[in-house]
């Protein structure tokens, strides 16, 4: 799979990138609550999301297409897919990443392109690697020194799993890929080889 291949509805995605140059994407609180609230909004739509983190040159999210209705492409115009949807799932993407360069570049007094293109985009059909995709990004804080635990990071999916507040997010039904709650924290409070889960999904 090459990362411009569309996304597969009833797929599960690693859905990856990073700023050009690994220059930031957030420097600072507003900028990762403004590119979280266009998530919600571009890709809650066509994805749901098991697992994400910022980092202040790039991020991860673990996401499954949704099961979309058939194409009705070949319909007039003026009909629309039932699900809402009038663009294919990776141009959702897109205009998201698109809406925060930007909002961005207008903050920070800048011009020209923020993230790397394409993004990066990985199916996923194993169980086991939803489960290390999910730990590596929980991880990735630790991995790049930001904190000694994933409890110690703002700006990840892991505190949400932690609480009890609704969210979107797909905490239980991934949270089931660990059998239980109790083993679902044990793989993250043990030791993880980051390095070693980046090589076996071949990041």
């Amino acid at each position: 799979m090459t990362y411009t291949d569309p996304l597969q509805p009833g797929t599960f995605y690693h859905i990856y990138n990073r700023g050009i140059n690994s220059c930031k994407l957030f420097a600072d609180e507003e900028n990762y609550r403004y590119f979280l609230g266009l998530y919600d909004k571009y890709i809650t739509p066509v994805a749901d999301t098991y697992a994400g983190v910022l980092m202040p040159t790039h991020f991860h999210f673990l996401v499954r297409i949704k099961s979309l209705l058939p194409d009705l492409s070949g319909l007039p115009n003026h009909t629309v897919n039932p699900t809402g949807l009038k663009k294919p799932p990776h141009q959702y993407f897109s205009n998201l990443f698109n809406a925060y360069t930007k909002a961005f570049n207008k903050y920070h007094h800048r011009h020209g392109a923020l993230f790397e293109r394409p993004f990066k985009r990985k199916p996923i059909h194993d169980a086991q690697y939803l489960k290390q995709v999910l730990l590596y990004i929980h991880n990735n804080p630790v991995h790049h020194g930001y904190c000694g635990h994933p409890l110690e990071y703002g700006w990840s999916s892991y505190l949400t799993f932690l609480s009890h507040k609704p969210s979107k997010l797909k905490r239980r039904q991934a949270m089931e890929w660990f059998n239980h709650t109790g083993h679902f924290n044990e793989a993250h409070n043990g030791s993880i080889d980051v390095e070693a889960i980046r090589e076996w999904l071949e990041i």
